[in-house]
């Protein structure tokens, strides 16, 4: 039994299954020699693997030879771009790209500047190394110039051994004649190319197979053959017969050989490898003279083309720049078609580069090419089976790409469509077939990209877990081991430092938890107890506030004491020596409540100025009686302090009420307090003048100022209650406040030096509402009086007497309001009988010994503030 090589030497060939015998019409554009066209102004060179496997090796403004590589990059799959002629770089931006879809490619603008300079080239020779050779053709950018545009310098370096190598110059497609005029005209580099194609993969036989339709491209090679320094016997031309598509690489392997590629492998399991003519004249022009792939051989035919042929084109050339200098005559609805009539496809826009897998450029008139018909019903007939050269079932593929069940279409092998178009061009009902096919292949293709684009995610995913968790593991070994040396380092005394340390914490918790727990708020005592746990730069700053607020409050009961003991000397210059018996009363009353409200609020202020100036000293808890006790007995002290303060303010609350109750009972005012009349009494006796009975019409006007005064202390004593002015006050500032109702202002500010806790921020705000209460009942209470007085029976000399007492208060509104008085009181009158003169100087005398003892309770009041 023969062996391949046996078969191919006798030029055994099979029969491939389907196919077709369409026109070939090759005859507008084979008959001329490959010509050259005028520059282009404008080159658009694709960059598509920008971004993924190479950079960009220029910007734009940049000046680039012919030749020079406009890209670079280390990957394998990366196939370099270079400039197609010398000129500048005046744009990188999307471009139409050279597609039936036209989307946009990120495309390298070049305006050539006519000169075409070529940059340095390296010439090379056979003598260079296998490794050299397949750099330099990696270098020059060469991929399959059948179509496929597949990287050559892969091809050329396989994993397995090759036994055969396959010349392809078939060129089955219709139109088409680039390959058999270069054939014709270069057949000696074709040669060298496949020389080196023979240095490099060392082969057992190499075909050079040419379609019997060609026969001055298989003279030529054969006369090559004949003459190249290949191996004898190693190389031969084997003519095939024509049909469509033998010229495809799997068909073209059967013809040949006779073995069939398995589905989803490739030639080289096999021990084959297939290239184009083309691509063995690129190969041989970058091994020996350096040349990069910067131009090939596009057919340009059709019938709408005024000068049809093979053309030298540089990559990147418009396809527009191309129909203009091969007269092109357009049509309505004139197609475009980058290929041949089989496997091409229409162009949307001629302002579209040509690609290095870019054969022929097609211009059919409407007599080769009519309209596309109509696409109707399958009928079923089987046609396209027949005509299948890849053996599929066109008619299930086409029911489910149409469907859209890609996966299914998929499961029939849709990947081994080599898209010849013969299904299409046998149906009967005029089905696009391909296209449906192109679609599905498309939609497949996107989901393979997804589904890879997630794998990937899901691994860089599950890498940084990883990595996150060792970095966690790592960083713990290495606590526990810095760990493990302190401890190891540690001596017996550290120990104990830490334990102890630890307990502190521990206890320092527990105390301030039962302390939060004890907490009562608005008691006195609790935040005085509470205050103490504060550090004592806050207790500082409590206590000078609080001082701050007590002066501002005693000042303000100072004016409020002055201004009612003025109004109570012009009362009783008004009214004479016989009156003020009982006004006098009732206004003293009003203004010993407010004196009590004043020395309650000095108090406050007192205490909380020792207890700041305790806790600057660093004691926490100071009593006024216990000073000297440890801190232990301080807590229990202060819940002493707390219960005592609950009950005094209870007694306060009612005494108020009973004061309040015996001033709205009582109907008359003739009980003058002794410590009034001690004081007026040596005025009397200088006087030497006794007081006499009032006259009916004088005793109306007391009982009149008397009605009056009940009214003030009713509505004192209800705002009194309301506002609970005394009900937190503790039993010592009770005390105070007791001898301030009873004795001189001596014996108050000896009670105020008493030292008390500090006041809570409630204690102080009531403390100001006492304050301004007080003030408020001093003025209404001297408003009254003097509306409700008759100065009309006074006398000058009386009224220029207490003028002097009248015009000394510091209260603006008293001041204001003796003036009003002074002025009405100058008219003259009528003269007093020698009763009423006697009763005007004993009210003169009273209102200046109110006067003096104003004056002195202000010195002591001062004095106790600073």
């Amino acid at each position: 039994m023969l062996t391949l090589l046996d078969q191919l030497d006798k030029g055994t060939l099979w029969r491939s299954p389907g196919g077709i015998h369409p026109p070939e019409v090759k005859f507008l554009s084979n008959n001329t020699p490959i010509s050259q066209l005028p520059l282009a102004q404008e080159y658009l060179v694709p960059v598509p693997q920008v971004g993924e496997n190479c950079t960009l090796a220029v910007k734009v403004g940049d000046k680039v030879l012919k030749g020079a590589p406009l890209t670079q990059g280390t990957s394998i799959w990366h196939l370099p771009v270079h400039a197609p002629t010398s000129g500048t770089v005046v744009a990188i931006e999307p471009r139409a790209s050279n597609h039936a879809s036209a989307l946009p490619v990120n495309t390298c603008v070049i305006v050539a500047d006519g000169e075409d300079r070529w940059c340095e080239l390296t010439p090379g020779s056979i003598e260079l190394s296998n490794h050299e050779m397949i750099a330099k053709i990696h270098g020059a950018g060469i991929a399959g110039m059948g179509g496929a545009a597949f990287p050559s310098h892969i091809k050329l370096n396989p994993v397995s051994e090759i036994e055969l190598v396959i010349i392809n110059g078939v060129e089955c497609e219709p139109y088409i004649s680039a390959d058999d005029r270069l054939m014709r005209e270069y057949s000696q580099d074709i040669l060298a190319g496949i020389g080196i194609i023979h240095r490099l993969l060392a082969p057992k036989r190499i075909v050079i197979a040419i379609e019997d339709n060609k026969p001055e491209a298989i003279k030529a090679m054969q006369q090559a053959v004949s003459q190249s320094t290949l191996p004898a016997g190693s190389t031969r031309v084997t003519a095939i017969p024509t049909k469509y598509p033998s010229g495809g690489e799997k068909q073209l392997i059967q013809i040949i050989t006779g073995r069939e590629v398995p589905s989803g492998s490739i030639p080289a399991k096999l021990g084959i490898v297939v290239h184009n003519v083309g691509t063995a004249f690129a190969i041989h022009q970058a091994v020996t003279q350096g040349k990069p792939l910067i131009e090939r051989v596009v057919t340009v035919t059709g019938q709408n083309v005024g000068k049809p042929g093979n053309y030298w084109l540089p990559i990147g050339t418009p396809v527009e720049h191309v129909l203009k200098h091969t007269e092109f005559n357009a049509e309505a609805d004139q197609k475009v078609i980058i290929g041949g009539p089989m496997m091409g496809h229409a162009l949307p826009t001629i302002q579209v580069p040509i690609l290095k897998g870019t054969n022929c450029i097609l211009v059919p008139s409407s007599q080769e090419i009519g309209t596309t018909p109509e696409e109707k019903a399958c009928i079923r007939c089987g046609e396209c089976a027949n005509a299948c050269p890849a053996l599929l079932l066109p008619q299930q593929l086409f029911w489910h790409a149409k469907a859209e069940e890609y996966d299914k279409a998929a499961s029939y092998n849709l990947k081994d469509c080599i898209e010849c178009g013969c299904c299409s061009y046998v149906c009967p009902s005029d089905i696009p077939l391909v296209e449906y096919y192109r679609i599905a292949k498309s939609a497949l293709k996107q989901a393979a990209d997804e589904k890879h684009q997630a794998e990937r995610a899901k691994q860089r995913f599950e890498a940084r877990i990883q990595r996150l968790e060792e970095e966690k593991l790592a960083r713990e070994a290495k606590a526990k081991e810095a760990a493990a040396r302190r401890q190891a380092t540690m001596t017996s005394t550290d120990k104990n430092a830490v334990a102890e340390a630890m307990a502190r914490i521990a206890a320092k918790k527990a105390a301030a938890a039962e302390t939060t727990a004890d907490i009562e708020p608005v008691e006195v005592v609790a935040a005085d107890a509470s205050s103490t746990e504060a550090p004592k730069g806050k207790a500082a700053v409590a206590a000078a506030i609080a001082r701050a607020k007590a002066k501002k409050a005693a000042a303000a009961a100072q004016g409020a004491d002055d201004a009612e003991s003025s109004k109570q000397a012009a009362f009783s210059v008004q009214t004479g020596s016989s009156e003020p018996s009982e006004p006098t009363e009732q206004t003293e009353s009003l203004s010993q409540k407010d004196k009590v409200a004043a020395a309650i609020a000095r108090a406050k202020a007192k205490k909380a100025a020792l207890k700041a100036d305790s806790d600057a000293n660093g004691d926490n808890d100071i009593a006024p009686d216990n000073t000297d006790k440890p801190a232990t007995e301080t807590t229990a002290n202060a819940e002493v302090d707390d219960k005592k303060a609950k009950v005094a303010a209870a007694v306060a609350r009612a005494k108020a009420k009973k004061a309040a109750a015996q001033q709205a009972e009582s109907s008359e005012v003739t009980e003058v307090q002794s410590k009034l009349a001690a004081e007026t009494k040596p005025e009397s006796e200088s006087s030497s003048i006794p007081s006499a009975p009032l006259s009916p019409e004088d005793e109306k006007k007391a009982k009149v100022a008397a009605a009056v005064a009940r009214a003030k202390a009713k509505k004192a004593a209800a705002q009194q209650a309301e506002s609970s002015d005394v009900t937190e006050v503790l039993p010592e500032l009770a005390a105070d406040a007791k001898p301030e109702s009873t004795n001189e202002s001596d014996d108050e500010s000896d009670s105020a030096t008493k030292p008390s806790a500090p006041l809570s921020p409630e204690d102080e705000k009531k403390a100001k509402v006492a304050a301004a209460v007080a003030r408020a009942k001093a003025k209404k209470a001297a408003a009254l009086q003097a509306e409700s007085s008759d100065v009309a029976e006074v006398q000058p000399e009386l009224i220029a007497d207490a003028k002097p007492e009248l015009t000394n208060e510091p209260d603006s509104e008293s001041g204001s309001q003796s003036g009003d008085e002074s002025s009405s009181v100058t008219e003259p009158s009528a003269p007093l009988s020698p009763e009423d003169e006697k009763k005007a100087k004993v009210a003169a005398a009273v209102a200046r010994a109110k006067a003096k003892k104003a004056a002195r309770e202000a010195n002591a009041i001062s004095d106790a503030n600073e």
